[in-house]
């Protein structure tokens, strides 16, 4: 990643929104360590900046250890984050264990290539498995008091086409004999491994995001349409747009997964995610608006109505009742955030 251009720090009304929603967490991190993996990725940026604009607003005495594969790149992507952290650099299926103890852990580090999940599906599902089976070991070892562990709306399967919302009492799954379920069946037996450990750990099932940092040149669709527009390109939806999908705001995915850290029950998972669902041809005609001027938007399909449009969306009723969580910035609101940070970021 040498000659990187470092990325602009997150918006300030985002802190701000977050800060304002977790005032009443963070004393529980007053004086503690934490250790994240994922911390260099979408989520765990999100994760860090709001956690050291915490530590300054509030005067916490709070340290966090950041597993990363590569320091340097991440010092030059993020240099205003990685000089208030300290670096481990490790696998996260390999890692050395640092001197305990640590408070908290948050695991978050996945490989989310729907090429690597395609091409290789063992080193996908080995990376989950042996890397939270080499956590959940750390964690134990360093007396933490809780462990979060990001796992995925992928553990359910297919959503059946019945179902307009999935929530967490469904006991479907994915298809064992499906080798491109490797990513999916790997989170299922991360959370079985979490089940067996001592270590009490929250789940946060997460499905969709869009904000600031999601990468938009990777398979997330609503990344790449964003990228599109940037450029002024025409949004091209491969299939015929009917899937249906819903985006929670990265500023909301950062309040609920630190909510789910220290006040989501043990072993109990939460979905996180928007419950607005909207088909992929109504979300390219949403970011094709959102740039001026509008791009153009080709889809290559056409829908057979008689089929149902394949879905992907949660229900959220756990989170709102238990935890009080809620989605609180809409999508319009997020497109345009996310797309003024990347056009100030360019």
């Amino acid at each position: 990643m040498a000659g990187q251009r470092a990325e602009r720090p997150l918006p300030a009304q985002d802190l701000d929104h977050v800060l304002g929603a977790t005032a009443g967490l963070w004393p529980q991190l007053d004086g503690a360590r934490l250790f994240i993996t994922g911390g260099t990725g979408f989520f765990g940026v999100w994760l860090l900046e709001t956690l050291l604009a915490a530590r300054e607003r509030f005067g916490l005495d709070t340290t966090a250890v950041v597993l990363t594969r590569d320091p340097a790149g991440f010092e030059a992507k993020s240099p205003h984050i990685a000089s208030e952290v300290t670096l481990l650099e490790g696998d996260v299926r390999s890692f050395g264990f640092r001197a305990g103890p640590f408070d908290y852990v948050i695991h978050a580090a996945t490989e989310t290539s729907a090429r690597l999940n395609e091409e290789q599906p063992l080193e996908m599902f080995d990376g989950i498995v042996t890397g939270t089976r080499r956590v959940l070991d750390f964690a134990a070892q360093a007396k933490t008091r809780r462990l979060l562990f990001v796992s995925s709306g992928a553990v359910y399967g297919r959503q059946p086409l019945d179902v307009s919302h999935i929530d967490e009492e469904f006991t479907g799954g994915p298809d064992p004999t499906d080798v491109r379920s490797a990513y999916r069946d790997g989170k299922r037996a991360a959370e079985l491994l979490c089940a067996m450990s001592p270590v009490e750990t929250a789940i946060a099932r997460c499905f969709a995001f869009v904000g600031p940092g999601l990468p938009l040149d990777r398979h997330f669709a609503i990344g790449n349409f964003i990228g599109d527009a940037l450029e002024g390109r025409t949004i091209d939806v491969r299939g015929d747009g009917t899937p249906r999908r819903s985006y929670l705001y990265a500023a909301d995915l950062a309040i609920w997964l630190w909510t789910i850290l220290l006040r989501g029950a043990p072993m109990r998972p939460y979905n996180v995610g928007s419950e607005r669902a909207m088909s992929v041809a109504e979300l390219a005609h949403a970011v094709a608006k959102s740039v001026e001027p509008p791009v153009r938007v080709e889809i290559a399909g056409t829908p057979d109505p008689s089929k149902a449009p394949e879905r992907y969306v949660p229900s959220t009723r756990r989170a709102q009742q238990e935890l009080g969580l809620a989605e609180q910035i809409g999508l319009d609101d997020a497109i345009a955030r996310t797309i003024a940070w990347h056009s100030d970021s360019r």
